[in-house]
């Protein structure tokens, strides 16, 4: 069982910029692909990104790309999502998200099995 908890979001005008942290916690770390969600009434549910460690770049949803950087601290079992140059489109529950797989395909597109509470973010124009 792997427990995810979200952090770092809130309210900000565009271009401004948050980072997200998503801290996994468990007896022994069983997911080796982590990735962030959002929701929104507009859109639904939108995959932000995608990591798995290796050398593969990570997944970011075309939209934020140039924009948002997902990075891993696997010794602190932290996943962070960097969002610079946010603009209203963006405003959503942001959620993290686990699940085990050594397919980086299964990864970026696949579902997934563990997921946190979510942290709103909230830009304003």
């Amino acid at each position: 069982q792997v427990q995810l908890e979200e952090s770092g979001g809130g309210s900000v005008q565009a271009g401004g910029s948050l980072r997200l942290s998503c801290v996994a916690s468990s007896d022994t770390y069983e997911a080796d692909c982590m990735g962030w969600f959002r929701q929104s009434p507009e859109k639904g549910r939108e995959r932000v990104a995608a990591f798995m460690p290796g050398d593969s770049p990570p997944y970011i949803i075309s939209s934020a790309k140039g924009r948002f950087t997902v990075s891993q601290d696997n010794a602190k079992k932290v996943m962070y999502l960097q969002m610079d140059n946010l603009n209203p489109d963006d405003s959503a529950m942001y959620v993290c998200a686990a699940k085990v797989t050594d397919a980086l395909k299964d990864c970026y597109t696949g579902r997934y099995r563990y997921y946190g509470q979510g942290t709103q973010v909230t830009v304003s124009s």
